[in-house]
């Protein structure tokens, strides 16, 4: 529990004390997706088909800042920082730093207890290492959707086509 208390606390510090590229309507958006999209997931991979788990097996309340106020400002620090307006060498370079940081970290957190929160039961590093990218491109995606609607609502308001 250590650990999960530590990395929330550390993460939101990060991300809410970094200078901002996102607005605030992008960062609600992605904190909410987030949740959504992790919790759609886990309630297969983790509820049904025990593949991994926070803390416990099954649901339990100890948990719940891992699903709730840790990985969403992972995402909101992703893509304030992500380098959307360099070549596409340098965006596939960030997003395999991140997948790298991703993976050593998900191995840091199986340490025993109190440090780790993470554990695997069928689970291992390289399904995350393959699916890892395709929930970052899932966020980019996302967050460029969200985007367009704010131009449209500006170009709305200012009486723009």
């Amino acid at each position: 529990m250590i650990g999960l208390i530590l990395s929330v606390i550390v993460v939101n510090v990060i991300a809410f004390f970094i200078k901002k590229n996102l607005t605030v309507n992008q960062m609600v958006h992605i904190w909410f997706f987030t949740i959504s999209f992790q919790l759609i997931f886990d309630v297969f991979i983790d509820l049904k088909y025990h593949g991994y788990w926070y803390v416990t097996k099954g649901i339990d309340w100890e948990a719940l800042p891992a699903y709730t106020i840790l990985i969403p400002p992972v995402n909101i620090m992703f893509l304030n920082w992500f380098p959307f307006k360099s070549s596409f060498t340098k965006k596939v370079m960030y997003i395999a730093i991140w997948e790298a940081a991703l993976l050593i970290y998900e191995s840091i957190v199986q340490l025993p207890a109190p440090w780790g929160y993470f554990e695997y039961g069928w689970w291992e590093l390289w399904y995350s290492a393959l699916i890892n990218p395709l929930l970052l491109l899932s966020l980019l995606g996302y967050y460029k959707w969200i985007q367009s609607i704010e131009w449209k609502l500006i170009m709305k308001s200012e009486g723009g086509h």
